[in-house]
């Protein structure tokens, strides 16, 4: 060998090993500056975490009880949505979640597909879907073999433009609008919304809602958007006897703010263009939950329900505005003085039907707390109150798993009130090694592409980032953390990198075998799935490895060891919501499962002089229950997701 082909040898050896251990030194220095992450909160009883409230809620509220009937009320009763059909509940009645199977399917609309690829429109789900993206090894890193962008969710309203409200009418005045996605043969079905429906049980204690958080923790009394909304006004009467337009800023309110959403969407209750105070004029007109019969031991609605089930004993024997008036203080609601919004004349209640429907809406929704599992119970002192095969899995959880880093303290998510409300911002050493700013309880888990939905990385109807690492980052800031410590800025190598794109909201894990199909996209349909998932370190690891969380690594569990960890997800159920005892009974649901047909062939109705029909509705019924559950009705217990997430061998036969 030639002097010179012996020095390139070297070189070839030489440079690259410098390369390495350069860049080992820098990772050394990266890691050195970046404060270590706090450690993980740990596990704890859910009876040992206060329920948030606004500070100021007396300020709006003149008694809460009747508040909280009120807000139930709303949250049930069909006659709120357009059609008359779509209530809150509608998409929220199994366990807070939604567990339907047929017409449940949206394409990958946040990413601009509008093509289906499990099923069209009108489809029924099967065990054999799921997972939607499949691989060679479901246990362990392999290739995937087949993938769908398919999401499954909820399905909503109609294509349909607003026209206006009759009052004394359950259903508004709307055109059908031909819909290029949701339809068979040209016959329009119900519209399914682009994410899977989260659970709103102990939604209460998340900081924001909704998966990208746009739900703000500040309530601005009409919008999702809390502080950052220009157009967010309501209508006080002051000192001098006269309404006055004025902002109001409540916090904590991102239940408040979440609920103001889904009316007006119109995926999901809404015809298109509606707006709050329309809703207002109908609801006003209309008696409470009319169409439904509302059981007499309803923990809530019970002293106000109208019989017991005869003809003509549907609904609940006081008015809206009566309940308005016995849940508000009257500054929000007496004045006979006229509001002019959009060039339309609208009462003060009417205008302020907004705030007055979040707030109700929350405080109903903060009654349903679910801290009563056989893990709460175990963390509350009782030993016996786990299996041997749960306590496993809850070693699991909180070590090899790594659960509990992205899951962590008594409310199981970093996105709750008291984690993510002391520091919002932190600092992450990201999975390809470099290092950035993120929303704290806000991570990308490769479920999916980052491409396919940027969630947290979007902006509002405004053009404000909804990531607070991105409102930081402006200039001048529309948010600064002052718990971020050190401030932004001060690590150079870290602090001109937002880790928002892809990153979802943490969810709480109670009752989580009940709330299938699970993550965002709705793509895996067992507990198994789920766990499968993380043992493999995620789906699309490598193709995000720009935003992915550090902790999404393969982590080499057994199958015994993911029966444990799946018993241990079991074990997180409160018996009462299985059971829909009080807190968790309501009253009577009709609720649309798709459509009469499948997704080859439906049967079509005409709604309007313009020929636009829609599909004829296959309507089913969610039975009353009083606060003695499903037991006191002879009803059976819910069932978990296609019935499919039972462990056979694992967990406590419950």
């Amino acid at each position: 060998m030639t002097p010179h082909g012996a020095r390139a040898i070297r070189e070839r050896i030489f440079l690259p090993l410098v390369l390495l251990a350069v860049a080992i030194v820098a990772a050394a220095i990266l890691r050195a500056q970046v404060p270590p992450p706090d450690p993980p909160k740990p596990l704890a009883s859910l009876k040992t975490v206060p329920v948030p409230e606004p500070a100021d809620l007396a300020r709006f509220v003149a008694d809460k009880a009747s508040a909280i009937q009120l807000g139930k009320a709303m949250f049930w009763d069909m006659q709120a949505g357009s059609d008359g059909v779509q209530a809150c509940a509608s998409c929220h009645f199994h366990a807070g979640a939604d567990n339907r199977r047929k017409n449940q399917l949206s394409p990958g609309l946040l990413a601009n597909d509008t093509t289906f690829q499990i099923g069209g429109p009108n489809y029924t789900l099967r065990p054999r879907d799921f997972p939607f993206t499949k691989h060679q090894d479901e246990n362990g890193p392999s290739p995937i073999v087949s993938d769908a962008n398919d999401v499954a969710s909820s399905q909503g309203v109609f294509n349909t433009s607003f026209v206006g409200v009759t009052p004394g009418q359950a259903a508004d005045v709307c055109n059908g609008d031909p819909d290029p996605v949701f339809q068979v043969h040209q016959i329009n079905t119900r519209r399914v919304e682009p994410r899977n429906t989260p659970s709103m049980v102990n939604a209460v204690f998340n900081f924001d809602n909704f998966w990208d958080g746009r739900a703000d923790h500040i309530f601005n009394g009409v919008s999702p958007f809390g502080d950052l909304d220009p157009t967010a006004f309501v209508w006080q009467i002051d000192a001098n006897g006269n309404l006055e337009r004025q902002r109001v800023s409540i916090e904590p309110g991102s239940l408040a703010s979440q609920s103001v959403g889904p009316p007006l969407s119109k995926f999901e209750m809404s015809c298109d263009g509606r707006v709050f105070p329309k809703l207002g004029r109908k609801l006003l007109s209309l008696r409470p939950l009319a169409k439904q019969f509302v059981d007499p031991t309803d923990s809530v609605l019970g002293a106000l329900a109208s019989g017991s089930g005869t003809p003509g004993s549907r609904g609940l024997t006081t008015s809206y505005p009566a309940m308005i008036k016995a849940a508000f203080q009257p500054q929000w609601w007496r004045s006979a003085s006229m509001v002019t919004i959009g060039g339309e004349q609208f009462t003060q209640m009417e205008a302020n039907f907004s705030l007055v429907w979040g707030l109700a809406v929350q405080l109903y929704e903060a009654t349903l707390v679910a801290d009563d599992s056989h893990v709460d119970r175990f963390l509350d002192g009782d030993a016996a109150a786990l299996s041997a095969l749960e306590k496993q899995g809850m070693d699991l959880f909180t070590g090899t798993g790594r659960c509990i880093n992205c899951h962590g303290g008594a409310e199981l998510t970093n996105a709750s009130v008291r984690n993510t409300g002391n520091e919002r911002l932190e600092r992450m050493v990201m999975g390809d090694g470099g290092c950035a700013i993120y929303d704290n309880g806000f991570y990308n888990i490769g479920v999916r592409p980052t491409a396919d939905d940027i969630a947290r990385g979007g902006t509002d109807p405004f053009g404000n980032p909804l990531s607070d690492t991105r409102r930081a980052m402006m200039n001048p800031p529309l948010f600064v953390d002052p718990n971020l410590n050190p401030p932004l800025g001060a690590v150079v190598e870290c602090d001109h990198r937002a880790n928002v794109d892809g990153t979802f909201k943490t969810p709480a894990l109670r009752n989580v075998e009940l709330t299938g199909p699970y993550f965002h996209s709705g793509g895996k349909g067992t507990l198994m799935q789920v766990v499968q998932f993380y043992n493999r370190g995620g789906d699309f690891a490598n193709l995000n490895i720009d935003n992915l969380d550090p902790n999404i690594q393969p982590l080499g569990l057994t199958p015994a060891q993911m029966a444990s960890l799946v018993a241990f997800l079991q074990a997180l159920t409160d018996e009462r919501t299985r059971q829909e005892q009080a807190p968790f009974d309501h009253p009577q649901l009709f609720r649309p499962n798709g459509c009469i047909g499948d997704d080859e062939e439906v049967r079509e109705e005409r709604t309007d002089t313009a020929g636009t029909g829609h599909c004829v509705d296959d309507i089913e019924q969610v039975p009353a229950v009083g606060a003695g559950g499903r037991p006191s009705a002879g009803i059976v217990a819910l069932q978990p997701f296609l019935t499919i997430s039972k462990m056979t061998g694992g967990g406590r036969d419950r």
